[in-house]
């Protein structure tokens, strides 16, 4: 499966929201002059213009302004955008409990009216962002923080002529925003009767396509929210999400690798108070994309990994609902050789292996990680060991293994650099077992269909061996693995016991495969008859040269793995279980 490694890169923003410098400057003066509470504001501009903030009666006028809002306000939380001369705030602040949002980077009024000292009271939350985007996000996170109310925005009119490129961009998305009455509108009844309704969170992710083809299949409704993955967490993505569950009602919603989910938990909170499960598969090691998160845990989650071993680890993490599913295969594109004319002869090889070398992802990822020289002078040393040990985490065996480095890894300034030198580690890990189990098919001179990089991985070996670029998942491979009489496979070190994908694709395209033994294989295939597996690297030469002289042993073990897959793991079978156990849990 792809590496999906969460990204610290920054976001785009949103339509209309770019940060823009200030086209004009200007100053501003009390009415009257040195009054500590002025009855209006003079803005002064560079190019001789001269405004008023309110003009005549301002202290009365900005306090029937706010009057006139709280009459006509429904249920709502008050967002000032811009706070003029203070008497609006005021005037919510005597007249309700709170809270208040104010919207205002104006720090020549500021000065003047000393409206900046209102934000001492505890019930206003205060926001002078440096753009409309940031501005919405914060005012996003305190909306969560207040039962998800819709936001009711009061614009003070010279604001608008001040900066329109600020305020009044604020004030559309805030008025699209006061339109939602969420609470009563997902008081439905969820997770009732099959089929459940399922919104699914997609950002194009590998393994949407064969989730979605399985809802088909088994007949279960779905409606796809598109988003970026940089989008999660914001207005825009929030209010897309609201309507998404108010016009579909899902039962449940649905994300791979926890994609959609923001850091902060804002979709977690708003699930939370939808009361709508949200079912996370994690096809990944979970380990590598949560701990980069916060808020997360919730008896409205119910997490799925591909990795029984991950069970107890991520129930540790405080969530309660916590259950293995190995990934499968569809067996709709997987099928057995269509004729001699779907396999050229550049495909054609008598052992195939299809993967990554690893050696740019690994500097890859050293380079962006800029970590201490004792670490980078560590790491293939802590990667070696932790590929020869039983531990599943990079944290916990430099912790225990490699004290040191432990001390310099915990010391980096953030969770992403952390993360960034655990993936490292991982992926050299990879690196190191899948160059010495390559190195063992080498005297049957090999078909490698991956980057170019296993020229220099592999260019030092007398044996002859063939290289074909990389191969599209979806549209390459069922058409490249009926190719080979024997396809090889050895699995990343994101995962000792699961595992991968190729496990049960060969076998859906009625071939054979050698892999190497995994914990959990065995509650999937019967050893043997069903799979055939190597223990350590040494053993690869002696059994593929045994299943190379032995065609007839290749044919029935390729047959009864099929029969195996075809009967126990395909998509339609994982979605119909995820949603049978999101069902028992949430009924």
């Amino acid at each position: 499966m792809p590496n999906t490694i969460p990204s610290p890169d920054s976001n785009p923003p949103l339509p209309g929201c770019e940060a823009r410098p200030r086209q004009v400057s200007y100053r501003a003066e009390a009415i009257p002059a040195e009054a500590a509470q002025p009855d209006d504001v003079l803005i002064a501009f560079e190019s001789g213009r001269r405004w008023r903030l309110w003009g005549r009666d301002g202290r009365q006028r900005e306090t029937d302004l706010a009057v006139k809002a709280l009459a006509d306000s429904t249920r709502g939380l008050p967002v000032l955008l811009g706070c003029g001369l203070g008497f609006a705030l005021r005037e919510i602040l005597n007249s309700t409990s709170g809270p208040v949002a104010v919207v205002d980077r104006e720090t020549p009024i500021q000065s003047v009216t000393r409206s900046r000292d209102l934000a001492e009271d505890p019930r206003v939350f205060w926001v002078d962002a440096p753009d409309p985007e940031a501005a919405l996000d914060a005012l996003t996170h305190w909306q969560m923080d207040h039962d998800g109310l819709p936001l009711r925005p009061l614009l003070m009119p010279l604001y608008a002529r001040l900066d329109p490129e600020f305020y009044k961009i604020i004030l559309g998305h805030l008025e699209a925003s006061s339109r939602f009455d969420l609470w009563s509108r997902t008081a439905y009844a969820k997770c009732r009767s099959w089929p459940p309704r399922v919104l699914l969170l997609t950002s194009q992710y590998f393994l949407l396509g064969e989730v979605i083809g399985a809802f088909q299949r088994i007949g279960v409704p779905h409606r796809l929210l598109e988003f970026t993955p940089r989008e999660t967490g914001r207005t825009e993505f929030v209010q897309d999400l609201l309507t998404a569950i108010l016009e579909f009602k899902p039962d449940l919603v649905l994300t791979i690798n926890h994609l959609g989910v923001d850091r902060e938990g804002v979709l977690m909170e708003l699930l939370e108070k939808c009361r709508l499960p949200l079912a996370s598969w994690f096809v990944d090691n979970p380990h590598l994309v949560l701990y980069v998160y916060t808020n997360l845990v919730s008896p409205w989650t119910t997490i799925f990994t591909w990795d029984a071993d991950n069970v107890d680890s991520l129930r540790a993490m405080g969530f309660e609902h916590v259950h293995y599913l190995p990934l499968g295969t569809d067996i709709h594109r997987f099928r057995p050789h269509s004729g001699p004319a779907s396999c050229p002869e550049s495909w054609q090889s008598r052992i195939s292996f299809v993967g990554n070398s690893m050696l740019a992802k690994v500097a890859a990822r050293l380079k962006a990680g800029r970590f201490p020289r004792p670490m980078l002078l560590a790491y293939r040393e802590v990667a070696w060991s932790f590929g020869e040990s039983a531990d599943d985490s990079v944290r916990e065996h430099l912790r225990t293994t490699f004290p040191d480095v432990f001390k310099s890894f915990t010391a980096l300034p953030s969770v992403e650099e952390r993360l960034a030198f655990e993936t490292a580690v991982t992926w050299e890990a990879t690196r190191l077992y899948r160059n010495r189990c390559v190195r063992g098919i080498l005297p049957f001179h090999p078909l490698i269909a991956g980057d170019k990089y296993w020229k220099v991985a592999l260019r030092n070996q007398p044996e002859r061996w063939r290289w074909h670029p990389e191969l599209s998942y979806y549209s390459d491979l069922p058409r490249f693995y009926p190719c080979s009489e024997i396809n090889f496979n050895c699995t990343s070190m994101q995962m000792k016991g699961a595992v991968n994908q190729r496990v049960f694709d060969v076998p859906a395209c009625g071939q054979f495969l050698i892999t190497d033994q995994r914990r959990q294989m065995d509650q999937l295939f019967e050893p043997g008859r069903e799979v055939v597996s190597y223990s350590e690297p040494g053993e690869i030469p002696e059994l593929v040269g045994f299943y190379l002289r032995h065609p007839q042993a290749r044919k029935k073990i390729a047959r009864a793995a099929r029969s195996r897959v075809i009967r126990e793991h395909t998509y339609d079978q994982r979605m119909t279980t995820l949603l049978q156990i999101m069902l028992a849990v949430y009924d």
